[in-house]
């Protein structure tokens, strides 16, 4: 079992880990780390249990406010998945189409006829 050695608010620690894991251990420590780092500027140097357990609760904090809002997408993107396999299940939209009776387009036809016969008659005056 490998031991990696790792920095968190400037003291050095000897931790072991399994085979393949130290990348992790590092990226976990230096988050850690990260939080020591606040907890020193503002308040100073304090002892190294209690600032492993202020930045141990810091990282929780944030990792609990991350768990909420993955929680709140999760809800949303349920709720989409339903609502998408809803629209798939009712199959395609109905659409109603007006049909115009065959006697009006009769009717339009006859009129549009007397309208250019018409519009000759103008034409034939107009010229002669």
């Amino acid at each position: 079992m490998p031991e990696v050695e790792i920095h968190i608010g400037g003291r050095t620690f000897e931790v072991a880990c399994q085979e393949g894991e130290q990348h992790f251990l590092q990226s976990a420590a230096k988050m850690l780390d990260d939080e020591a780092q606040v907890l020193t500027t503002q308040i100073g140097r304090i002892p190294e249990a209690r600032m492993l357990l202020m930045a141990g609760l810091m990282l929780a904090d944030k990792t609990a406010g991350l768990e909420d809002r993955l929680r709140d997408l999760q809800s949303k993107m349920d709720a989409q998945t339903a609502e998408l396999e809803a629209m798939k299940s009712a199959g395609p939209e109905k659409v109603e189409v007006a049909v115009i009776p065959r006697e009006v387009n009769d009717t339009l036809a006859e009129l549009a006829a007397r309208a250019e016969a018409l519009a000759e008659t103008v034409e034939e005056k107009v010229a002669g």
